[in-house]
């Protein structure tokens, strides 16, 4: 009995202890279950705060678009009346009536989807619950509280970042400067591992296309490939940096922003003889080293500088390069006005990465540009009157001179003939005057003064008249090239007035000369702001756009893509930075650099970041594809006017000539047949073989092949080319003349240079074209289809060596057919 008594009171201890734990147990998981729906039970009994809860909700959700600027449908929402005074549609917040409240109705979801907001995501069941209790609560907005639109990134001042501490730099990516800093800071936090360093084939060919645009030279390959000192690389940058081409290939993609052309545009698309003249100056200004600020400063208002010097004045042709309606019968005054429009959208576009384009109607809808605004910067280009100033080139007097020389020696000789011309009745001094004309050169007039004097024996004389005109033909022009610039407008200045709707004859507001207020304060010289206060103003130490979107275009010219992928759009609607750190720290640098475009470059291609493969497979193991954060570089297809160029280097056929007029190659007839106004004559000699950036380009009839590979239609300015893929590039690179020529001459070479060694010929086209030998398999494939070429040549007629030069092409054909030929790698 006592044993048993013993064993219950075990057991019943044992249950107990057992309930308590259970019963323990059960609470904590009640407080872990319904803890937090009490807690938000609780919140949610908790007033709502304007400042707090609802504020933050109508900034990032609708003040974008209804703010004091661009109420659209009449309804703002940045200050407490205009909010309760509604829209076009009523009121829109009824205070303590969440039905009455068509605010609601517009952000609350039907089937899924929500009329509100349109320009950002969708609100949260949250920030609709906490918007609905606010109305519920009495809408409660303190006086004197006005909401601010959500910051542009592009807007904040610009700082000198410090570069990140990286623990453990990785082996292949080391970091040479602040720039790989960045970058592997990004690697590390996304775990991503950087590709290896580039093999050196790849890196001479990559840092050539780049800084010049022209492949290298089978020398500079063989002198990079086997220099085995520390500093081979930075040479090699030094010798690209240095060289003369640099100016052409860093000058082409100014242009595209210039949005320079050879003819007027529209309809009647007349030539524009001397537009040249401002291409070599840009050339010959990025070969100089110009600072990027002194750079713009002088296409801006370079007449307005003290004693503008001929150069600065050639400067302003940039704004020059507009198209121009040259038509009979044109409203001069509508095109005159779109003129200067054009020049507005392009300095935003080109110096702050704004599109102020929707401000000629009406407010900006996304960035803070007003339509007054636009034209107070309108206002800034509306008294500069054009002019043509006398720039003729010394060079152009040289060759002037040259062609004299030549020439002379013909007339001389006619002249001799004349003079001692016996004829009755010829007294001395007729004789004398016979010399004196001859000694003018002067032309027809003269040619009819001089027949009086022969009068008597008009068979004679026609047939000496016809030697005298045909010899006065050939006589050379002197030059007189007339640069395309600008002046300021001293008496009768234009007023400047707001375009109702855009309408130039529409006159509204009358506006000053001004910058827009988001951005710092224009500091003007004098009372009246000018075109040199404008452009001052763009390199102001406060302004922070015009640094971040120049060396983002540098940038985007060394890697196919900017840190922000819209070069031209820093606002809104455009790309945030992958890389907000560094594109300030690039940015200031160009500051503190003195705005030197050589040292940006430098800078940047020194760098590990650069110098990375650019093969998708250079890390076997990444699964990150788009390369936003640059764990590889990037591989892109060379511009329009270098594959061209390509072409005629590896053959051997490209005239190296710097600057001067434009060329013409030979066009296909059913371009020369679509109108008369089409005036073709084709180059002769080597000049026909100049760089594609020198092509003569004729807006309404643009040379075929650059426009196939996506060169720039120059109608506007041009921040980023597309590159596009089609199948009508591949028949261009097979049948345009002058890419057939060129494997021709390089083919033939090849074979006469290699007459006994096919190997050694495919070996040296591969090396000229690529940059680098060919691999194994490469070598085998090439070298068999060199015999199957020569076995399908030889039942034919043709010579040995005919054979051999058609095989031999077909082989350079092959080669200048390969993606690798037109792709940078």
């Amino acid at each position: 009995m006592l044993m048993f008594y013993r064993f219950n009171r075990f057991t019943l201890s044992m249950f107990a202890q057992a309930s308590r734990l259970l019963i323990l147990l059960t609470m904590i998981l009640t407080v872990m279950l319904v803890g937090p729906i009490l807690c938000a039970a609780e919140l949610s009994a908790a007033p709502v705060i304007f400042e707090r809860d609802v504020a933050p909700i109508l900034e990032n959700h609708c003040l974008r678009c209804h703010n004091k600027r661009d109420h659209r449908g009449g309804l703002s929402l940045q200050s407490r009346e205009a909010a309760f005074q509604g829209g076009e549609s009523g009121a829109t917040i009824e205070p303590g009536d969440i039905s009455s409240s068509y605010l609601i109705d517009l952000i609350t979801p039907y089937d899924g989807v929500a009329e509100m907001p349109q320009e950002s995501a969708p609100l949260s069941e949250k920030e609709i619950s906490i918007l609905r209790r606010w109305i519920d609560e009495g809408a409660k907005w303190p006086e004197n509280v006005e909401l601010e639109l959500p910051s542009l990134w592009s807007l904040e001042p610009l700082e000198h970042p410090s570069p990140p501490e990286i623990a453990r730099a990785p082996e292949d990516f080391p970091v040479r400067n602040p720039i790989d800093a960045f970058i592997a800071a990004r690697h590390q936090d996304a775990n991503l591992k950087p590709a290896p360093t580039a093999d050196r084939h790849t890196l001479v060919r990559r840092l050539s296309l780049d800084l010049i645009g022209l492949p290298p030279s089978h020398e500079q390959v063989e002198s990079f490939v086997n220099d085995a000192s520390p500093d081979a690389y930075e040479k090699l940058v030094d010798e690209f940096l240095e060289s003369p081409h640099f100016g052409e290939h860093w000058g082409r993609h100014w242009l595209d922003l210039a949005r320079y052309a050879d003819s007027e545009g529209y309809l009647g698309d007349s030539e524009r003889p001397h537009a040249w003249v401002y291409r070599e100056w840009v050339i010959n200004a990025i070969n100089d080293d110009l600072p990027f600020d002194q750079f713009s400063i002088e296409q801006l208002a370079g007449d307005l500088l003290e004693n503008p010097t001929l150069e600065q004045k050639i400067a302003t042709g940039f704004h020059r390069n507009t198209l121009r309606n040259t038509e009979a019968g044109v409203d001069l005054e509508l095109y005159r006005t779109k003129e200067i429009i054009d020049r507005v959208n392009t300095t935003g576009m080109v110096w702050l990465g704004l599109t102020f384009g929707c401000a000629e109607c009406h407010d900006h809808k996304h960035d803070p540009v007003s339509q007054k605004e636009f034209y107070q910067l309108y206002a800034f280009f509306n008294n500069a009157d054009e002019i043509g100033v006398t720039a003729t080139q010394p060079w152009e007097i040289a060759e002037y001179e040259e062609n004299l020389k030549s020439w002379q020696p013909g007339w001389d000789e006619l002249t001799t003939e004349l003079v001692s011309f016996e004829k009755e009745g010829l007294t001395e001094e007729q004789r004398d005057e016979v010399k004196q004309i001859f000694k003018k050169y002067k032309k027809s007039t003269d040619l009819k003064k001089l027949e009086s004097f022969y009068r008597t024996d008009e068979t004679a004389w026609k047939a000496f008249e016809k030697r005298l005109a045909r010899q006065l033909g050939k006589r050379p022009s002197k030059p007189s090239t007339k640069a395309r610039a600008f002046t300021e407008r001293k008496k009768d200045r234009r007023e400047t007035f707001v375009h109702i709707r855009g309408v130039y004859n529409r006159p509204g507001e009358k506006v000053d000369l001004d910058t827009p207020e988001a951005l710092p304060r224009l500091r003007a010289r004098a009372e009246t702001p000018d075109r040199l206060d404008l452009a001052r103003w763009l390199f102001h130490e406060e302004n922070p756009l015009t640094a971040r979107v120049a060396v983002n275009r540098i940038w985007q010219q060394l890697f196919g893509v900017g840190i922000v992928s819209t070069p031209g759009d820093f606002g809104n609607k455009g790309a945030p930075p992958t890389h907000p750190l560094l594109l300030d720290w690039l940015a200031s640098e160009y500051r503190t650099r003195g705005w030197s475009r050589k040292e940006m470059i430098r800078l940047i291609v020194n760098s590990s970041t650069y110098r990375m493969s650019s093969g998708f497979n250079s890390v076997p193991e990444q699964s990150e594809l788009s390369n936003q954060l640059l764990w590889r570089q990037n591989s892109f297809r060379v511009t329009a006017e270098t594959v061209r160029d390509l072409h005629l280097t590896a053959s051997g056929l490209l005239d190296r000539t710097i600057g001067r007029k434009g060329i013409r190659p030979p066009l296909p007839d059913f371009v020369t047949e679509v109108g008369r106004s089409v005036k073709w004559p084709v180059s002769q000699g080597t000049e026909r073989y100049r760089r594609g950036m020198y092509i003569f380009f004729k807006r309404t009839v643009p040379y075929p092949m650059l426009m196939t590979f996506d060169a720039s239609d120059s109608a506007t300015s041009c921040s980023r080319r597309e590159r596009s893929n089609t199948p009508l590039q591949a028949l261009t690179l097979l049948n345009d003349p002058v890419f057939y020529e060129c494997a021709e001459v390089l083919g033939e070479e090849m074979a006469e240079e290699n007459q006994d060694s096919p190997d050694l010929a495919i070996r040296e086209i591969f090396l000229r074209c690529l940059g680098r030998p060919p691999r194994d398999a490469e070598f085998k494939y090439l070298l068999a289809a060199y015999h199957d070429l020569m076995l399908i040549d030889s039942p034919s007629n043709d010579s040995e060596e005919s054979v051999r030069h058609n095989a031999m092409t077909g082989i350079a054909r092959i080669v200048m057919n390969l993606d690798e030929f037109i792709t940078r790698n």
